[in-house]
């Protein structure tokens, strides 16, 4: 809709940012691109396949690891089919109603991600700290309303901010600092007054993913904690590395989650390509590295993978 000047608009599309002086390369990038999706999806699949048809693995921490599963494979189709028809067909421009459902579903997913990461902090404290209430305290029942409650958390916290960008006119530039949609950066092509949106958007990620990450540190000081008093520390790291796989999740989504978002607010004289890299690897480096760190730090799942590999190999040697 156009407004009193004319170069105030309601945009029809934004312009997804290219790498000055590397468009030859392009080509090459999309195979990698490619290639880390189809890792990303065939490794989170195979999680769901292999959680679902072993019995052992009907435990909390792994409907968890599911739900980590299908967020990562939700947040990496969300974001990646667009990249790649932009790197092999050159199709810049993202629609301005697709680039708010793009940049509702990152947002919304990620701030999920964070809550089902905490629950699963939670599982480990009580399985450590109070193993025999852990049964008693995490049934399938109690797993299935967390995730019910980690999907309304993200969706009520995080859907007033394309619903805060819809009205507002943007200006003739409508060119973004990424090859996604995200808040911050569709929000400064805006032609009017953004407080509401900026402060909005400050206070839902504050009271999201910040309390997250606090409780997520305390259950492990707790779990350190209980941990020490352990007699022997033979017994101290057994029961530890039952944590290491969780630790190395979330690390994986906090760590390019704080570095796209520091590079992303500190970085505009940083190189295009710094922020076209951490934007990647915020969105598929969790996907690909999640059924990895849980398949190699579990033995069902390594298990389950090798006899999987096994009846595979005798099918196609008959």
């Amino acid at each position: 809709m156009l407004s009193t000047n004319s170069s105030e608009i309601s945009p029809s599309s934004f312009i997804l940012a290219s790498i000055p002086g590397l468009e030859a390369a392009h080509f090459w990038m999309a195979i990698l691109l490619c290639s880390m999706y189809v890792l990303a999806v065939t490794g989170n699949c195979a999680v769901l396949f292999i959680v679902k048809m072993e019995p052992s693995l009907h435990a909390p921490m792994y409907f968890f690891l599911c739900m980590l599963a299908a967020i990562d494979l939700a947040l990496s189709t969300s974001t990646v089919p667009r990249t790649l028809s932009f790197y092999w067909f050159n199709t810049r421009e993202i629609s301005f109603d697709a680039c708010l459902v793009q940049m509702f579903l990152i947002h919304t997913l990620s701030a999920i991600e964070s809550t089902v990461l905490l629950a699963m902090a939670v599982d480990r404290y009580v399985a450590i700290c109070h193993p025999l209430r852990h049964a008693a305290i995490l049934t399938n029942a109690v797993t299935a309303k967390i995730g019910l409650v980690a999907m309304a958390r993200g969706v009520l916290f995080f859907l007033p901010l394309p619903l805060l960008l819809l009205p507002l006119p943007f200006c003739s530039s409508r060119l973004l600092s990424l090859f996604l949609c995200l808040h911050q950066d569709v929000m400064n092509l805006a032609c009017a007054n953004t407080t509401p949106s900026v402060v909005y958007g400050l206070t839902a990620i504050r009271l999201v993913m910040g309390p997250d990450a606090i409780l997520i540190c305390l259950s492990y000081i707790l779990i350190l904690k209980a941990v020490l008093r352990l007699a022997s520390w033979k017994e101290r790291l057994k029961v530890f590395s039952t944590c290491i796989a969780h630790i190395c999740v979330v690390l994986a989504f906090y760590v390019p989650l704080i570095g796209l978002s520091v590079v992303h607010r500190f970085g505009k004289g940083l190189a295009p390509l710094v922020h076209i890299i951490m934007g990647n690897i915020y969105i598929l480096v969790p996907a690909v590295l999640n059924p990895i760190i849980y398949g190699v730090g579990t033995k069902q799942i390594q298990r389950r993978i090798l006899n999987l590999i096994h009846i595979y190999n005798d099918s196609t040697a008959h």
